[in-house]
C-alpha cells in the first residue's frame, strides 16, 4: 500500500512539473531573451524536425504574438549575420575584408596593429587604370603626322606636289630604308624624322620641278600606312615580355597592353631605356592626380620599358575622400600623401592625424599635427588614420518650447538667457511665465537644472543669467502643462469625432462642426455629458447630463455652451426605420432580393413570400447565413485591440475567440464558430480553418410549425439558401487526403475519414466534429454523430508539444528525488 502511494505521488509530481516545462509561447518576449536562449530555441525547433523556415509558423501554431515573431526573425538573422562575420574576417575601416585578426581586440594583440600586416593586400592607387575596361589607350592612328616622328622600314609615305607642278606618291621604305621617286631617283630617309625626310626629298626634286626653289611649288610629306615596333616590359610588370605595337604608340599603350605595374610594381618611377640608356621616366600619379602625361614619350622599335619595385607603400585610412593604400617616393610628405588621397572628407578631424609606424622592434603611434603635414616625411609602412570629428559642439546652446524661432544657437562671450531669447524672436503668447529650465551640464557632465522666473527675467526684476556651452532652455507652453481641451461628438452625425476647444461655442455650433445631423435623428434627442468638478466624496453621482430634444431637425436650447471635455452624445429616433434587406436563393420559386415588410417577419413568411418550395428542394440541407455576426465580431475585435494596445500588447486569435463564447452581443455566432473556439480552449490548432456565419436551422420543421422556436425572426442581411438535394460528404483538416467521399446512406464517420486517407499523426481525435450543410454543428465526444448528404467532417490538429531538453529531464530527475526524499521523512514521523 505504502509502495502505491509513493510511485501516485511520483506519477502527479511528475505530470505538474512537465506542465510547468512546457514554455507558454504566448508570453515570450524576444526582447528579454539573450542569444544563447535564442539559440537554444533554434536547437529545440531542429531537433523536433523543424527547419530554420519553418520557425515563424512553428511559433505562430504555438500562441507567439506577430509582433514577436517579427523580432524573432530579426534576432536569428542578426545572430547568424555575426557567425559569419567571426568566420569569414571582419572588415577595415576602408570596407575592405581584413584577411587574419579583426578590429575587435581579441587575444589581448592590439587590433590596428593586427591589421598593419595586410592593408597592402589591398589595390594600390593606380592599379585601376590598367584594370578598367573603359580605358584602352590606343594609339590614334587618324591624326595629323608629327613632324618628330622618325621613318623607318615598312612606312609608307605620301608624298604631294602641289602648285605650278601637281604629282602625288605613295612609296613604301624598304627594308634598306629608301624610297624611289620619279625623276629623283633612291632617296635615303631610314632614321630621318618627316620633316627632315621632306626637306631632303623637296631638295632632290628642285631639280626637276623648278618652282620649289621659287616657293611656286610645294612637296608635303605624310605617313600612309606605319609600320609595327617591337617594345620588351621587364620588371614587376603584370605581364612581362616583347610586345608588338603601332610605331605611333606610347609608353601608356605599352603599359596598358602589359597589364601595367604587377603587386610589386611602382607606379612613380617607370622607366623607358633606348639603347641602352634611360631616356624618360613616367609618374603615374602625375598623371592621375594632375592629368599631366610627363614622360609618356613615343615609342621606338626595340624600346625597354622597364618598371622597378615600389619602394615605399603607405595607407590612409578614415575621413578622406579616396582612402586606399598609396606608393610614395622618396622625400615626399604628408601634404603630398593627402593630395593623393583627395584632401579631407567634410567630416575629418583635420587638426590632427595619427600615424602607426613599425620601428626595428616594435609599432609605434604618432601624432602629426596639421602644422607638421608639409615636413612629417613619409616612411614605408605607415599606415594614416583620419579620425572623425567629435558629434559636439563647442558653443551651442539650445532654445526649445514656446518660443518663435526654437532651435540651437552659437554662444558668444557674455551671453545670457535675455541675449538669447531675443535672438529665438522671443517668446510666444501662449508661453508660461512663472517658470522655464536650463538643463545644464556640470565639469563632470552630468546634469543639474537651473530654474527661473521668466517674467521677472523678462521685465527685469530678476538678474539675468550667464549661458554656458550645451546649455538647454526649455520654456513651456501653457497647453502643455494641462490636459488638451476637446470636444467629443457620437451618434447620429454625419461626422463624429473629436473637436478642439473652443470659447463660447455652443451645442448648435458643435452639431454644425460635426457636419449635421443624420435622418435618423430629426426627431429624437441629445445628451450632454459633462465632469463634475470637486464632487462631494458621499454623492454618487458620476456626471453631470443635459438632455436637448430634437424637432423636426431643430433644436429647442441651441445656446447651451459647451465646456471643456463635453461628451455630445446625438441620440437616434426608435421609430425611425430605414429598408432592411433579405436575400433568399436556390430552389425556390421566385429567388432573389427581399425587403422586409414587418418587424416581427420570419423565415416562413419569406420562403411564402418566395413562393414556396420547388420539387427539387433539399429541405434538410437549407442554411442561414447572418452576415451581421461578422460585423458584430469586427467591432468586438477592434474594441478588443484598442483596449490591447493601451496596455502594450498584441491580441492573440484564438484567446479572442474564446472571449467572443462569453461575450457574443446579439447571439449571432454560428455554431461552428463556437466549436472552433472551443476547440481552441482545448489545445487545438485552427488557424487553417475559416470563420464562416452560418446559423443552423431546420426548414422542414419551421414550414410545418411556422411561428415556433425555430423560426427566426429575419434580420438585416440575412442569405438563406435552399440548395438541391447533395451527394457528397466532405473530409477536411488533419486527414491525409481531404477531398469529397460520395455520400452512403448508413455509413459512420469512421467510414468518411478512412475514405480520406484516415487521420493524419497530428490529428486531434476526440475533438472531430461535423457541420452539417444547414449550418448545424455536432461533435464527436461520447457519440457518433449521424452523417447527412452535404456535410462536412473536421479534424483539427493537435497543438505541437515541446519536447523536454537532457537539462530538463536531469532537472525533473532532481525534483522526484527530493519529492520521494520529502515524503519518505513524512512516513517515518
Amino acid at each position: 500500500m505504502y509502495m502505491k502511494k509513493f510511485y501516485f505521488l511520483v506519477l502527479v509530481f511528475f505530470i505538474a512539473f512537465r506542465t510547468q516545462a512546457q514554455v507558454d509561447v504566448k508570453q515570450i518576449r524576444v526582447d528579454q531573451l539573450s542569444d544563447k536562449q535564442i539559440e537554444q530555441y533554434m536547437k529545440q525547433a531542429e531537433a523536433m524536425g523543424y527547419r530554420e523556415e519553418e520557425l515563424p509558423a512553428l511559433a505562430k501554431a504555438q500562441g507567439m504574438a506577430p509582433v514577436e515573431i517579427q523580432k524573432l526573425q530579426s534576432r536569428v538573422a542578426l545572430i547568424k549575420a555575426g557567425e559569419l562575420q567571426e568566420k569569414d574576417g571582419s572588415i577595415n575601416l576602408t570596407g575592405r575584408k581584413v584577411v587574419g585578426q579583426s578590429l575587435s581586440n581579441k587575444g589581448g594583440k592590439d587590433s590596428l596593429a593586427t591589421k598593419q600586416d595586410t592593408v597592402f593586400k589591398s589595390k594600390v592607387f593606380g592599379d585601376v587604370l590598367f584594370r578598367n575596361k573603359g580605358v584602352t589607350f590606343e594609339p590614334n592612328l587618324r591624326m595629323a603626322t608629327p613632324s618628330s616622328y622618325v621613318i623607318g622600314p615598312d612606312d609608307q609615305l605620301l608624298i604631294d606636289i602641289t602648285g605650278d607642278n601637281e604629282a602625288s606618291y605613295k612609296l613604301s621604305v624598304s627594308t634598306e630604308g629608301n624610297i624611289n621617286v620619279q625623276y629623283a631617283g633612291t632617296i635615303a630617309v631610314n632614321g630621318l624624322s618627316v620633316e627632315a625626310a621632306r626637306n631632303k626629298i623637296a631638295q632632290r626634286l628642285s631639280s626637276t620641278y623648278p618652282g620649289i626653289r621659287s616657293g611656286r611649288t610645294q612637296v608635303s610629306v605624310n605617313l600612309g600606312d606605319i609600320r609595327s615596333i617591337r617594345v620588351t616590359l621587364t620588371g614587376a610588370a603584370t605581364k612581362p615580355g616583347t610586345y608588338t605595337l603601332p610605331s605611333l604608340a606610347t609608353a601608356f599603350n605599352a603599359l596598358y597592353a602589359a597589364g601595367g605595374p604587377a603587386e610589386n610594381g611602382t607606379y612613380r618611377n617607370i622607366q623607358v631605356i633606348r639603347n641602352n640608356r634611360v631616356v624618360s621616366t613616367i609618374d603615374v600619379y602625375d598623371f592621375l592626380v594632375n592629368g599631366m602625361q610627363n614622360g609618356n614619350i613615343r615609342l621606338e622599335d626595340q624600346d625597354i620599358i622597364h618598371i622597378p619595385v615600389y619602394g615605399n607603400r603607405v595607407e590612409v585610412l578614415g575621413e578622406v575622400k579616396r582612402p586606399t593604400v598609396f606608393e610614395g617616393k622618396e622625400g615626399e610628405s604628408l601634404q603630398d600623401l593627402m593630395r593623393y588621397a583627395g584632401g579631407f572628407s567634410e567630416n575629418a578631424y583635420t587638426s590632427k592625424v595619427k600615424v602607426f609606424q613599425k620601428t626595428d622592434k616594435e609599432r609605434r603611434i604618432t601624432d602629426v599635427y596639421a602644422d607638421q603635414f608639409a615636413t612629417y616625411k613619409i616612411k614605408n609602412g605607415d599606415s594614416f588614420m583620419v579620425e572623425t570629428l567629435l558629434d559636439r559642439f563647442e558653443n551651442r546652446v539650445t532654445v526649445l518650447g514656446a518660443v518663435f524661432r526654437p532651435g540651437a544657437y552659437g554662444l558668444e562671450e557674455g551671453m545670457s538667457l535675455r541675449d538669447v531669447l531675443q535672438s529665438a524672436q522671443g517668446v510666444r503668447e501662449d508661453a508660461f511665465l512663472e517658470r522655464g529650465i536650463i538643463n545644464r551640464l556640470k565639469a563632470d557632465n552630468t546634469l543639474e537644472i537651473v530654474n527661473f522666473n521668466l517674467r521677472q527675467i523678462l521685465s527685469g526684476d530678476a538678474p539675468d543669467i550667464l549661458l554656458r556651452r550645451e546649455d538647454q532652455i526649455e520654456i513651456s507652453s501653457i497647453f502643455d502643462l494641462r490636459d488638451e481641451y476637446k470636444f467629443i461628438v457620437q451618434g447620429q452625425v454625419r461626422l463624429p469625432g473629436d473637436f478642439p476647444f473652443a470659447e463660447n461655442t455652443t451645442i448648435s455650433d458643435m452639431i454644425q462642426k460635426a457636419g449635421g445631423l443624420t435622418e435618423e435623428a430629426k426627431n429624437a434627442r441629445i445628451e450632454i455629458a459633462r465632469r463634475i468638478r470637486n464632487r462631494d466624496a458621499q454623492d454618487s453621482i458620476s456626471a453631470q447630463t443635459i438632455l436637448v430634444n430634437i424637432y423636426n431637425g431643430v433644436l429647442d436650447q441651441p445656446d447651451i455652451k459647451l465646456r471643456p471635455y463635453d461628451v455630445v452624445t446625438v441620440l437616434g429616433d426608435a421609430n425611425y426605420r430605414s429598408q432592411r434587406q433579405v436575400k433568399i436563393e436556390g430552389e425556390v420559386m421566385f429567388p432573389g432580393i427581399y425587403t422586409i415588410s414587418r418587424e416581427d417577419e420570419r423565415i416562413s413568411d419569406l420562403i411564402e413570400r418566395a413562393g414556396g418550395l420547388t420539387v427539387h428542394a433539399y429541405v434538410e440541407g437549407a442554411s442561414l447565413r447572418r452576415t451581421g455576426s461578422s460585423k458584430v465580431k469586427e467591432e468586438a475585435r477592434k474594441v478588443r485591440e484598442e483596449q490591447l494596445k493601451a496596455r502594450g500588447k498584441e491580441m492573440d486569435e484564438n484567446s479572442f475567440e474564446s472571449e467572443l463564447l462569453d461575450a457574443d452581443p446579439r447571439g449571432m455566432m454560428g455554431q461552428k464558430e463556437k466549436t472552433l473556439a472551443k476547440a481552441s480552449e482545448n489545445g487545438a490548432t485552427i488557424t487553417s480553418l475559416e470563420f464562416n456565419d452560418l446559423v443552423g436551422i431546420e426548414l422542414e420543421k419551421i414550414l410545418k410549425k411556422p411561428g415556433a422556436a425555430g423560426d427566426l425572426l429575419l434580420l438585416d442581411g440575412d442569405v438563406i439558401t435552399v440548395p438541391k438535394e447533395l451527394q457528397t460528404v466532405r473530409v477536411v483538416g488533419e486527414v491525409l487526403h481531404p477531398n469529397n467521399v460520395v455520400f452512403k446512406k448508413g455509413q459512420s464517420l469512421r467510414y468518411y475519414v478512412n475514405q480520406a486517407g484516415g487521420y493524419s499523426s497530428e490529428a486531434l481525435k476526440r475533438k472531430v466534429f461535423v457541420q452539417y450543410a444547414n449550418g448545424s454543428v455536432k461533435g464527436t465526444s461520447g457519440r457518433n454523430p449521424d452523417i447527412k448528404p452535404g456535410a462536412e467532417i473536421i479534424v483539427p490538429k493537435r497543438a505541437p508539444r515541446e519536447r523536454l531538453t537532457a537539462q530538463s529531464w536531469i532537472g525533473l530527475g532532481t525534483g522526484i528525488a527530493s519529492m520521494a526524499a520529502i515524503i519518505v521523512s513524512l512516513i517515518r514521523r
